[in-house]
């Protein structure tokens, strides 16, 4: 599956990408060799955080460098009256007499514990490009699917406020 991603997503992993081989990777290097020279290897614990901080440092690295790489890359504009991507979007959530906030964002920005909801989940699926006023259902598997009404869509966009997941 390939991430759908806008093109300051993939500016932002493009800076850590860089920041991790410019500035951490040096500094990790520096500490592998630093503790390298404190001896028996077997019994430096040093060493042995100093090479798991690279290979974590690594990691992160390559995992960024696939998701650029297999990224499909779409626009953060939509119509002036429908919900798009960095929206705020209030529904009523018809089953819990609720009413809640949420922003309309990309998998990489996504968080369910402030609201942030993604464009592919059942929900962002469900609202993106729809207007206020719309009942819509949002189906979560084959057996459960609940319907929100659209009261009211605030145009947002993409301030940089947003942060990319930190795995």
């Amino acid at each position: 599956m390939h991430d759908q991603l806008t093109k300051e997503d993939i500016r932002k992993m493009q800076e850590e990408i860089d920041y991790r081989n410019r500035v951490l990777r040096p500094k990790i290097m520096e500490d592998v060799v630093t503790a390298r020279s404190y001896g028996d290897l077997s019994e430096n614990f040093e060493y042995k955080a100093a090479k798991q901080e690279q290979r974590k440092n690594d990691s992160r690295t390559r995992y960024l460098e696939r998701m650029i790489k297999t990224a499909v890359v779409i626009s953060d504009e939509s119509d002036e009256d429908t919900a798009g991507l960095y929206d705020l979007v209030e529904l009523y959530f018809e089953d819990d007499d609720e009413l809640q906030q949420i922003r309309l964002v990309t998998t990489l920005r996504q968080d369910s514990t402030k609201w942030l909801i993604s464009n592919v989940s059942p929900l962002g699926k469900a609202v993106m490009g729809r207007k206020a006023g719309d009942r819509v259902s949002v189906k979560v598997n084959e057996e459960y699917s609940y319907y929100v009404q659209i009261r009211s869509v605030t145009k947002g966009e993409d301030d940089g406020s947003i942060e990319i997941l930190p795995y």
